[in-house]
């Protein structure tokens, strides 16, 4: 019990980490109709961007604000420049584009920091809070910032002007264009807190995977079951699915013998086919008709 209590709550912890790529992967998906899968690239320059300001002297906590805020500019910047240009091109044309930038920020970062493996630090304590041995301080943490982070983005989306404005804009663009929503910004903005929301979940793994420009790539993979197991029309979906596939994960890697840590990431990939098999939708997602 003890073990099965453990594992659960570290599923969670790297869950949270699942949930957040899985929720900027949509956010870009309602937006553009496709997945970014440069998401998990971008999300590892940012958590080297905020290596470089620790390195610098800064303390922990104003480099992770200072990236989130740089990687938000990033995100908005590769839409404008990017993005907008090959909006109404064919859709190869465009998972072409996104596929070019994973290769870019991949190559970047190779570049300019090396692939060498570097620790990043963790902001939280090394000891247990009040003893505990079932979940580490960081794990904790990571479960903590999630949560806070998901709670400021469904209010701003759910209960501000600007995230009415957003979810119009992804919903239904011509309507919106209609009542006097500036779509093309409400779109650059979706990408700016995907890349925002990315970058915190960059930041949170790196201190167990540690920090190399192929860290994401794995973490991609969870955060496109999760947002397929939730749905991807629904971004809460998407979170749930995000903290299934981390629980689901551990619990396999440690009950079932023939996977182990190495297999690990297959469950992932079976999830990933599974549910495109036999629930498209996901869980929590709308089945949309299309009248022909």
């Amino acid at each position: 019990m003890d073990l099965f209590l453990q594992q659960t709550l570290a599923g969670l912890a790297i869950g949270g980490v699942y949930a957040s790529v899985a929720l900027a992967v949509v956010m870009i998906y309602q937006a553009t109709d496709h997945f970014n899968f440069a998401q998990g690239e971008m999300a590892m320059f940012s958590t080297f961007v905020a290596w470089s300001l620790i390195s610098y002297g800064l303390p922990y906590w104003v480099a992770f604000f200072l990236t989130v805020i740089i990687s938000f500019a990033g995100g908005l910047a590769i839409e404008r420049i990017i993005v907008r240009p090959v909006e109404k091109a064919p859709v190869l044309n465009q998972i072409i584009v996104f596929i070019g930038l994973l290769v870019i920020f991949n190559s970047v970062a190779g570049w300019i920091f090396e692939h060498t493996i570097k620790p990043f630090p963790s902001p939280f304590p090394e000891q247990p809070l009040f003893g505990n041995n079932y979940i580490g301080m960081h794990d904790t943490g990571v479960i903590g910032v999630t949560m806070i982070m998901l709670a400021l983005v469904f209010v701003f989306v759910r209960h501000t002007p600007l995230g009415l404005a957003m979810r119009a804009a992804a919903q239904n663009p011509e309507s919106a264009k209609l009542v006097g929503v500036r779509v093309g910004w409400m779109l650059a903005i979706g990408w700016g807190l995907a890349a925002a929301i990315g970058s915190v979940a960059g930041m949170m793994i790196a201190p167990v995977v540690f920090l190399e420009p192929n860290m994401m790539v794995g973490i991609l993979l969870y955060g496109f079951a999760g947002a397929l197991l939730g749905g991807v029309s629904s971004p809460g979906g998407a979170v749930i699915g995000g903290f299934m596939v981390g629980v689901l994960e551990n619990l396999v890697g440690t009950y079932v013998p023939f996977v182990g840590n190495e297999l690990k990431l297959t469950v992932a990939l079976v999830l990933i086919v599974a549910v495109l098999l036999f629930k498209p939708a996901g869980l929590f997602g709308i089945v949309t008709v299309k009248r022909v």
